[in-house]
């Protein structure tokens, strides 16, 4: 694609640049981490990573909105 510069974001979940996701809250999650997370089960570890994770984007909403 010529001429077509890829935009990348930061996403707070993995800690990485990636140039595709969803927003949340104004917060970007990357496609990985969002497939990771509708595909992880609340008995998994890495289940209570996530909900710890996205506690602190739904804070920060919170924050920015007064």
């Amino acid at each position: 694609m010529k001429g077509h510069m890829s935009t990348f974001k930061h996403c707070p979940i993995c800690n990485e640049e990636k140039p595709e996701g969803i927003t949340i809250y104004n917060t970007f999650i990357c496609l990985d981490c969002e497939k990771d997370m509708i595909q992880t089960e609340p008995s998994e570890v890495k289940y209570q990573y996530y909900i710890e994770k996205l506690k602190v984007i739904n804070q920060k909403s919170h924050i920015s909105s007064y």
